[in-house]
């Protein structure tokens, strides 16, 4: 099987800048609640998906503001029923980067997921996922001022 890593591109009413600082401190707007922002290489965020679906911790690798965000994936833990025990750390080592690019007063993002690749087992379960956060929630995050973040049950009746 081919390896093609997961890619979309997405364009948005919000400027660059704006894009850029949804990627690296606004992630809890349109995609779960992190430990930390991303503000320097070398920073690292837990990503964690409550109530026990799971944490990944990424570490900001490249960080050009209004151009691109990059970061690698030092810790994974996907906990998914039914699926093999493989499955857990299957990002680990993975990288995500976001490049952000001008046009006009709109803004193209494409998320490039090295090593998220059909042949894992997560594969359609995250490509759902990223859909959902990157394509849907991000976007309209950055068009409306409202994303569709994750929240643990708690959260969401106390919305």
């Amino acid at each position: 099987m081919t390896q093609q890593n997961y890619t979309r591109t997405i364009t948005v009413n919000a400027n660059a800048d704006k894009s850029y600082w949804a990627l690296t401190e606004g992630m809890h707007k349109w995609w779960t609640t992190p430990d930390a922002t991303m503000r320097k290489i070398g920073d690292r965020s837990k990503f964690t998906f409550p109530p026990g679906n799971g944490h990944w911790t990424f570490e900001a690798t490249a960080l050009k503001p209004g151009k691109y965000v990059e970061m690698v994936c030092v810790e994974a833990l996907h906990l998914h029923e039914g699926m093999p025990e493989k499955i857990k750390a299957e990002w680990l080592g993975t990288r995500v980067r976001w490049d952000i690019h001008s046009n006009g007063d709109k803004t193209e993002i494409t998320i490039e997921h090295h090593g998220l690749v059909p042949d894992l087992h997560c594969y359609e379960i995250c490509e759902a996922g990223w859909d959902i956060f990157f394509a849907n929630s991000l976007k309209t995050f950055l068009d409306t001022g409202t994303g569709s973040p994750h929240r643990a049950p708690a959260e969401v009746s106390q919305v």
